[in-house]
């Protein structure tokens, strides 16, 4: 799919890396359909970048389903979305566990299936989910995010296999730790010691190509970053044993924890 001159929807456009999504997705030449919770901070990037704006709670099933009706004629969804859902299970209360759910994992799903048999209709189309490099080892204070990262990249490798025969693509895009944007910029948190990290830009570049070359996975991360998470997906408890003894990750992950609570 080229982006240049296509209808792309591209949820969760006021948190950092959907701004600089959306920011190039328009330098790019798409026809964008941005969407937001609130209307306060949705209305200035849809007057920036001249885009159709519609205001949507992805934890309300209702306003998914309208979302996507209000957005038909999507050739290209871009599923930005999610909820910081780091933190011990033991701490959230069930409604804040279905809201991560609904929106890091049953709204994606939920806008693929409807927004997709125009796709399929019209032999051509995209489907781009962004994950997480916690979508490929777990760690510790994560198990809600985790969760929710891991299915998404397990929906999206299965219905790509599903689409492909009907000339629509399936990606998913996982980043590993940003900074000036997402978690980091938001909490004020530094970064772990000897963990570097990527830049939005990388994140962004890494959409577009997952998008335009059709990739399956695209991990934005550090080469070491990307090895230890894909031996973490295989050696389970081996990563475990070596995370265990990284104290400096988990006071890191606590920073966060703590100064994101009020946004479960």
């Amino acid at each position: 799919m080229r982006i240049t001159g296509s209808t792309v929807l591209l949820t969760g456009v006021t948190g950092g890396i959907g701004a600089a999504l959306a920011a190039e997705l328009a330098r790019r030449g798409a026809r964008l359909i941005l969407t937001g919770r609130r209307a306060d901070a949705l209305d200035p990037l849809v007057k920036a970048y001249d885009a159709r704006g519609i205001v949507a709670d992805l934890a309300d099933p209702d306003d998914v389903t309208r979302l996507a009706r209000e957005a038909a004629g999507t050739e290209i969804l871009i599923a930005n979305a999610a909820l910081p859902s780091s933190g011990e299970l033991l701490d959230y209360t069930p409604d804040q566990i279905d809201r991560a759910l609904a929106v890091n994992l049953r709204a994606p799903a939920m806008l693929a299936r409807l927004l997709a048999p125009a796709m399929v209709e019209a032999g051509r189309g995209h489907l781009a989910f962004v994950g997480s490099i916690s979508g490929k080892t777990a760690t510790k204070h994560s198990a809600l995010y985790n969760a929710t990262k891991f299915g998404l990249r397990g929906f999206a490798l299965g219905l790509r296999q599903d689409l492909h025969e009907h000339g629509v693509g399936v990606s998913v895009v996982q980043p590993g730790f940003v900074r000036d944007a997402g978690m980091f910029a938001a909490t004020g948190a530094g970064t772990p010691a000897g963990l570097r990290t990527v830049s939005p830009r990388q994140v962004v570049a890494g959409v577009v190509r997952a998008v335009e070359r059709d990739r399956a996975e695209v991990n934005v991360a550090p080469p070491e970053m990307r090895i230890l998470s894909a031996i973490g997906g295989q050696f389970p408890g081996f990563a475990e044993r070596v995370q265990r003894r990284s104290g400096g990750a988990e006071r890191t992950v606590r920073r966060i924890v703590a100064a994101q609570r009020d946004s479960r």
